[in-house]
């Protein structure tokens, strides 16, 4: 039956379904076929968002939503580009610069990509940019909003193995910081040698100092969620209210962008992303916990080990299996059906699961620009109104950029865990 499990999944999410119903409907059929009772659905259904924790990502998907539309992202690119300067290849690296800060608000990929390329897509390809290199590169850099903090995924990460969401925070710092690196140098080295940047497009007689003040309260926002976080003032949950009422006051007070029409607009975008992000969890839910009863999650835990008593070779294997899936499912559901199979193989080996949240983190962000299924490709092709499909030669050298970061993680525990022992929290 465990078997069964996966294969209607499969068969169903390359028929074309849309994922949720796929991890749902799956389950549901196993469910009833294996005789497990039918009426377990309702309260898994229930017990899969009915987490402290989880109350957080609405609250972050309103406060990214809130401050995408305060114009706080064309304010910080507008600084950031001021700042790097006027040459070849500068708006690539602000590209980058400006999705890794703003992911630090909005913790979602397709939303940071939706929200920079709109602003730099179209100012990029005036500068003399290829639409495939630059949807390809912003692509990329969304995916970087699911490491560094405030990371939705990294929420779910914590809720599903009792791990500090506050010290998985800390820990993504760092590895978000490589992934930008990773980015910057193929993007700059690419824009040189095609000579890319040569119009500057983005020229403004705005002095540096102007656009540092009028960027300023942005700049702010992670110092402010982040502070508190680390200094203990309040929770992940608590962080994201506050990160709320920071973008009702800016947007009303500060930058005068926001008005009720464009409120009420924004809640009902929030609550369509939150409907489509819970609805997921809740189904993801019952499908670990169908293939956990049939006994399928235990017979693959113990098939990887099986593998070699390297720990080296098994999480090679791992890191092989989450880069497949990345590339065809989202991150969140591959949390839910992969973390419950890796559990044992963790403890097996004394991995610590702050590294291994983040190291996996960091290989599913791959998957986000990583075709056939790239959900960031998808918001920036059609930014850029070109097929998917010419992006798939550009985006190769991002990530074969990102596999030599994901390298350097697995192989360096110590560089994902300086910030949390930094700080004392493990």
């Amino acid at each position: 039956m465990g078997l069964l499990l996966f294969f209607l999944f499969m068969v169903l999410l390359l028929s074309g379904v849309p994922i949720a119903v796929a991890i749902g409907l799956s389950s549901v059929v196993v469910i009833w076929l294996a005789d497990l009772g039918i009426a377990v659905v309702s309260p898994n259904f229930y017990s899969g968002i009915a987490k402290f924790q989880l109350l957080a990502i609405p609250l972050f998907i309103f406060a990214g939503f809130l401050f995408e539309r305060c114009g706080i992202s064309e304010r910080l690119v507008r600084f950031a580009n001021l700042l790097v300067g006027r040459k070849k290849g500068s708006l690539a690296i602000v590209a980058v610069l400006v999705c890794v800060f703003f992911g630090g608000i909005s913790g979602s990929g397709p939303a940071d990509a939706a929200a920079i390329g709109a602003i730099l897509i179209p100012a990029m390809i005036r500068d003399g940019y290829d639409r495939g290199f630059v949807a390809a590169l912003i692509a990329g850099a969304g995916s970087t909003a699911i490491i560094v903090p405030v990371s939705i995924a990294l929420i779910i990460y914590g809720a599903l193995t009792n791990t500090s969401i506050t010290t998985l925070f800390a820990a993504g710092a760092i590895p978000g910081a490589l992934a930008g690196l990773c980015l910057i140098l193929p993007a700059w080295w690419i824009s040189k040698k095609r000579g890319y940047g040569s119009r500057t497009a983005m020229a403004s007689d705005m002095g540096l100092f102007q656009a540092f003040r009028e960027a300023f309260w942005g700049l702010m926002a992670p110092g402010i969620i982040l502070g508190g976080l680390y200094g203990g003032v309040f929770t992940p949950t608590e962080a994201a209210v506050v990160a709320v009422f920071y973008g009702l006051i800016l947007g009303f007070f500060l930058y005068r962008t926001l008005t009720l029409k464009a409120l009420y607009e924004i809640l009902v975008e929030a609550s369509n992303a939150s409907a489509v992000v819970m609805l997921i969890i809740t189904f993801a839910g019952l499908f670990s916990w169908t293939a956990s009863t049939l006994g399928a999650m235990d017979a693959i835990s113990a098939s990887l080990l099986a593998i070699s008593d390297n720990p080296y070779v098994v999480l090679l294997v791992i890191n092989l299996i989450l880069f497949c899936a990345g590339m065809l499912i989202d991150a969140i559901s591959i949390f839910y059906i992969f973390i419950p199979i890796f559990l044992p193989i963790m403890a097996q080996f004394g991995w610590d699961p702050i590294w291994f949240g983040i190291m996996m983190t960091f290989n599913l962000a791959i998957g986000q620009f990583t075709p056939p299924v790239a959900v960031n490709l998808y918001v920036t092709t059609h930014l850029a109104e070109i097929p998917v499909e010419e992006t798939f030669k550009a985006v190769i050298p991002f990530i074969l950029a990102m596999l030599a970061g994901l390298v350097i993680l697995a192989l360096f525990p110590s560089i994902t865990l300086f910030l949390p022992r930094l700080f004392g929290m493990i």
